[in-house]
């Protein structure tokens, strides 16, 4: 993702000029601009380090080795393009016509959801859609108030800004952009103490685009600031099957219709991951099925290489489970004794693995902790328990 950090042209009076070698490289990023798609099709967020090479395949993060290459470009360019999120695209396709109607720039936008879904690549499209340009940042990288002001003071009328993370700006900088998005306007004081003034640069009307994974940390404040406030869901087989075979077809793989259903059903709803998974198959064919097209028995032989199986689960997930069945029956069993059981600590437990189990359905938090369902016993080759279910084990806590 690119990162956009301003710098006045001028050197700043209230600051010695001990910056100027170390702020070169962030004035030249101004001049980047997010026209050109990047990378994989409903993709946003920065890459994350994953301990298992495997697990890697399914970590919604950006990785490293995916950025970069000649691959890129798959992202959808029009709104027509972009599968899945039908509700979304209707409301977006509304207000995008209203707005060229009146002649005026789009509605500040809020979108939130996991990650990997396609947040930063409909920002892409918004600004393709209204003819205008588009400028990418992240909330760390506002870390002083020099950095928005520099940023928004640049934007050209109608320039769409787009902040991912946004529920990490730091305080000043919220402060800051409460004027610039309902009057277009940044309040800057000049001076200390008795000699100090407030004075009000003017700016040109945009439209905000706020990125997040984690909506109940914004400030009520910024959050009733935006116009609208959508959700993206996660994508169904027959969706993220429609943008496999787009993908297979821009990266020139020979693909079948069932082969990249039966990639669709490991990719956990997540088009980023769809798209790692199937670049994945396709080096697995490439080495050992040179010029045969990937079908569903190859796209399963190969994910299963990769320990991704029928599921999406990976191979901590099932270590997890079955942790769970084989050590403690089922459950209960606390956080901290589940980390201490599998090596994994606590908070990635929490945060990385459970959010998907509990969404199929393998999974329960209880007050007394993490129980096993029955559908989780037999997908591992267990019988559940007869004695005690997990339905009357709910019921009777």
């Amino acid at each position: 993702m690119a990162i956009i950090s301003s710098r006045p042209n001028s050197p700043d009076p209230d600051r010695p000029d001990t910056q100027g070698a170390s702020a070169a490289a962030p004035a030249k990023a101004t001049k980047a601009k997010a026209k050109t798609p990047a990378t994989d099709p409903s993709t946003d967020g920065a890459g994350a380090n994953v301990a298992n090479p495997d697990d890697a395949l399914l970590q919604p993060e950006r990785q490293a080795e995916e950025a970069g290459k000649p691959e890129e470009g798959l992202r959808p360019q029009r709104l027509a393009d972009y599968v899945g999120q039908k509700d979304l695209k209707e409301v977006l396709a509304i207000a995008i016509q209203a707005a060229q109607g009146r002649k005026e720039t789009l509605d500040h936008l809020l979108l939130y959801g996991p990650p990997g879904l396609g947040k930063t690549t409909m920002a892409l499209i918004l600004a393709r859609e209204m003819e205008v340009d588009c400028k990418i940042t992240t909330a760390p990288a506002l870390e002083r108030p020099r950095d928005i002001v520099g940023l928004l003071v640049n934007l050209k009328p109608g320039d769409l800004l787009f902040i991912d993370e946004i529920h990490r700006l730091s305080r000043m900088t919220e402060e800051i952009l409460y004027p610039a998005m309902e009057d277009s306007r940044i309040d800057i004081t000049i001076g200390k103490g008795s000699s100090a003034r407030t004075r009000s640069i003017p700016l040109q009307k945009f439209t905000l685009v706020g990125a997040t994974t984690r909506v109940g940390a914004l400030t009520s404040p910024l959050r009733d600031r935006f116009g609208l406030v959508q959700r993206l869901r996660f994508y169904e087989i027959d969706e993220l099957t429609q943008i496999i075979l787009r993908a297979a077809g821009i990266l020139q793989t020979p693909i079948k219709e069932d082969g990249a259903t039966e990639i669709a059903r490991r990719s956990r709803g997540t088009p980023r991951i769809a798209n790692r998974l199937l670049r994945r198959v396709r080096d697995y064919v490439q080495v050992k099925r040179a010029g045969v097209a990937i079908t569903e028995a190859l796209a399963a032989e190969a994910l299963e290489l990769f320990n991704v199986d029928p599921c999406g689960l990976d191979w901590t997930d099932r270590r997890m489970l079955s942790v769970i069945i084989e050590n403690y029956g089922g459950g209960p069993v606390g956080l901290d004794t589940l980390a201490a059981a599998t090596g994994e600590d606590s908070q990635t437990i929490e945060e990385v693995y459970e959010p998907y189990l509990m969404q199929i359905g393998y999974l329960n938090r209880t007050p007394r902790g993490r129980v096993t369902t029955a559908a989780a016993w037999r997908h591992l080759g267990f019988d559940p328990p007869t004695a005690q279910n997990q339905l009357s084990f709910l019921k009777e806590i």
